[in-house]
């Protein structure tokens, strides 16, 4: 008998998010593919079918691999089973880990080269279809076919879609108003360009350098103010905004994707010296800052008030959690398409609990990652949006607008509420939530004295 399945160990139902998502795809690759999940029926007597499947008609076994699931007894006995049919078959790469979390070697797998999902499933999955071609998986890329059960498993305790129109608030603040001029400045004469760089980068203004000279907002006499212990510059040219931005520009000779990106850092660097000038801490992720209030602007536990006076809330921007104290921010990323906008993603920090107060901030990017998995799961969507539009009054003042400065004389201005969304479709889920649940739901926070006896 040829093997022609692909069999899937997994743990139920730590592993089932990511088992329905799997399957279908390798199935879409033409695969066979056997899950626990799916493939036993009612009345089936589930350990020896999952057994004979495993001894007679598997090609391969991913196991799924994270501490929890290797643990299983059922997990294990697979494995076994599984190294008896490699040395039966001679296959020695019959079992292929799949890396979901960080994981302790077992021994029986220790020594397998596993294939990493922890940085990204679809990454993950490309290296498992390269993987089960080269060791030559049967697969019929002529007649695939897609259990619909997979999606229909995974919709069973779905929330139903009704067709009825829901305006919803997005993450998106809307730049009202931008400079008309963007200037190109040069040196008048010789120029140190090390200096020239160091100067840029280091000027409250942001400069952008390009070619001999570089690109601001700022008028000539801002700039010689500024640049004074560089060198003299000239405007060597002005440009309109949105024509460089859309259609680049001539004197430099700059593309329009360059000018579109050099415009973005500016807007961007605009946003952090305001940030930085309103007391915020500030943290580096991967690819850019985050900011977040600390016990100077807030005190633990105080509520934010927000929204229409008519409909006025408050939300919580720094309490405690599981022991912690956790302090809410934000990543701003400006947009140039399909229009002027910044998208704001909301981020999270922790800190010991000293008293009743944040003690020594958690250097350690593990265990921050583990506290937001952990604290964070419960909340639910109205408590990330109350954060937001409470982060969002604090920056403002209770004004209609955050302007955010690219000279002396030249300004972002930014609507203080998001971009309102209207989809075609809602749910049927209550959009009622009274104020005095916004904090008190224990799968959300809790109170200060419930958690700190956790």
């Amino acid at each position: 008998m040829t093997r022609q399945t692909v069999f899937i160990s997994k743990a139920t139902p730590e592993d089932d998010e990511f088992v329905l998502w799997l399957a279908p795809r390798l199935e879409a690759a033409g695969y066979t593919v056997f899950a626990d999940i799916l493939t036993l029926e009612a009345g089936d007597r589930w350990r020896k079918i999952v057994t004979q499947t495993l001894l007679e008609q598997s090609s391969k076994m991913l196991l799924c691999c994270n501490d929890s699931t290797l643990a299983k007894d059922g997990v294990q006995e697979e494995i076994g089973i599984a190294s008896d049919v490699s040395k039966e078959i001679q296959d020695p790469r019959f079992i292929i880990p799949l890396r979901l979390k960080p994981f302790k070697k077992l021994f029986g797998i220790g020594e397998m080269q596993f294939i990493d999902f922890v940085g990204s499933w679809s990454c993950g999955l490309r290296d498992l279809l390269d993987t089960l071609e080269k060791q030559g998986v049967p697969r019929d890329t002529k007649n695939i076919v897609i259990n619909p059960n997979w999606e229909n498993y995974k919709k069973r305790l779905a929330i139903k879609i009704v067709k009825s129109t829901e305006i919803l608030t997005t993450s998106w603040l809307k730049i009202a108003q931008l400079p008309d001029v963007l200037r190109y400045y040069s040196p008048a004469g010789a120029v140190n360009h090390q200096l020239m760089q160091e100067s840029c980068t280091a000027c409250l203004s942001p400069a952008e350098v390009y070619q001999r000279g570089f690109f601001s907002f700022a008028i000539p006499d801002e700039v010689n103010r500024d640049f004074a212990h560089v060198a003299g510059f000239v405007v060597r040219s002005e440009h309109n905004l949105m024509d460089i931005i859309d259609k680049g520009g001539e004197s430099p000779g700059i593309r329009a994707n360059e000018a579109a990106n050099l415009v973005l850092s500016m807007f961007r660097r605009s946003w952090e010296r305001f940030c930085r000038e309103k007391g915020f801490f500030e943290y580096p992720f991967s690819k850019q800052s985050g900011f977040f209030v600390t016990k100077e602007q807030i005190p633990l536990g105080k509520r934010i008030p927000w929204g229409e006076k008519a409909k006025r809330r408050s939300s919580m921007l720094r309490n405690t959690s599981g022991g912690k104290v956790w302090g809410y921010g934000v990543t701003a990323t400006p947009f140039l398409r399909p229009f002027p906008h910044f998208k704001f993603k909301a981020r999270i920090l922790f800190y010991e609990l000293s008293g009743v107060e944040a003690g020594a901030f958690i250097w350690d990017a593990a265990k921050q990652h583990q506290y937001r998995r952990t604290i964070c799961k419960g909340w639910r969507n109205k408590a990330w949006h109350g954060r937001l539009m409470a982060f969002l009054e604090l920056l403002s003042g209770s004004s209609a607008h955050i302007e955010l400065a690219l000279a002396d004389s030249a300004s972002l201005i930014l609507d203080a509420k998001p971009i309102l969304a209207t989809v075609p479709v809602t749910t049927l889920l209550s959009d009622a939530m009274p104020e005095e649940a916004e904090e008190q739901d224990l799968s959300t926070l809790g109170n200060f004295e419930i958690e700190d006896e956790e």
